[in-house]
């Protein structure tokens, strides 16, 4: 049996692989076959836009994150489920349209499905930008997905890391689309300060890495620099006078992280 033979039968079983990486390989082929508009987010989605990941920004994947468009909504659920995966009905029920869950029981993993936009502390719109990449969401929303988080966590400043040791701060998708992150950032400033202030801190983190530090360094100043000088919405310079005197974030409700 060939390789893409092999896969192909994988895709269309609805045996969810114990290997998580080649599980979320096996979602989005089976998506593509079905022409499901369905993109991985999340760190399994990190370790396939890092393919020559060094061994110091390794890590366990828990679970699978993929992104969706509002359209595609029914026809991604109706593709999880024929892939082994089971619905939380009622929490399916009351928020289709933001975001779907399922379960895998037998590896003790959970599928989260951000529909149109990534929400947890701060919102990063997905729905037009799904097409860019065959297989993630863009590498300019992905870094930001990983760094909305206020309070940081150390496997988010890996997963970070990873992605800047592997890709340029571009114009474009080519690499990590710094003229897309500036123009979010412009709009929105709380995500302005969020992500700026995290910047910062994956800084002051990279001396626990074993990675070209100088490198990372000179793309975070590059990203900084070109959020600094994106000129800024109206409403963001309204936001901006009132500042950190009133919370500029969201505290979502756990149900599953990334």
């Amino acid at each position: 049996m060939s390789t893409s033979t092999r896969r192909d039968a994988l895709s269309d079983s609805s045996e969810i692989l114990a290997d998580i990486v080649e599980e979320g390989r096996r979602v989005l082929a089976a998506a593509t076959r079905e022409n499901v508009a369905l993109r991985l987010l999340g760190g399994v989605a990190v370790r396939l836009r890092s393919a020559g990941l060094p061994p110091a920004l390794q890590r366990e994947y828990k679970d699978l994150d993929f992104a969706t468009t509002r359209k595609a909504s029914g026809e991604t659920q109706q593709l999880l489920r024929g892939l082994g995966y089971e619905p939380h009905t009622a929490f399916n029920t009351m928020n289709s349209k933001e975001r779907l869950l399922f379960f895998d029981d037998a590896h003790g993993r959970q599928v989260d499905v951000f529909v149109g936009s990534f929400r947890m502390c701060h919102e990063i719109p997905l729905e037009r930008r799904l097409a860019a990449h065959d297989d993630t969401v863009p590498l300019a929303e992905l870094v930001l997905t990983k760094l909305q988080i206020v309070q940081l966590n150390e496997k988010d400043v890996r997963d970070a890391v990873a992605l800047l040791v592997e890709h340029d701060i571009t114009d474009d998708d080519a690499g990590i689309n710094g003229a897309r992150v500036a123009e979010l950032c412009a709009d929105d400033w709380g995500l302005w300060r969020t992500i700026t202030r995290n910047l910062e801190s994956v800084g002051g983190h990279l001396a626990s890495y074993d990675v070209d530090r100088d490198l990372v360094s000179t793309r975070l100043a590059s990203l900084q620099e070109r959020i600094e000088t994106a000129p800024k919405s109206r409403g963001w310079k309204l936001r901006d006078k009132i500042g950190e005197r009133k919370r500029w974030y969201e505290l979502p409700e756990e149900v599953g992280g990334v």
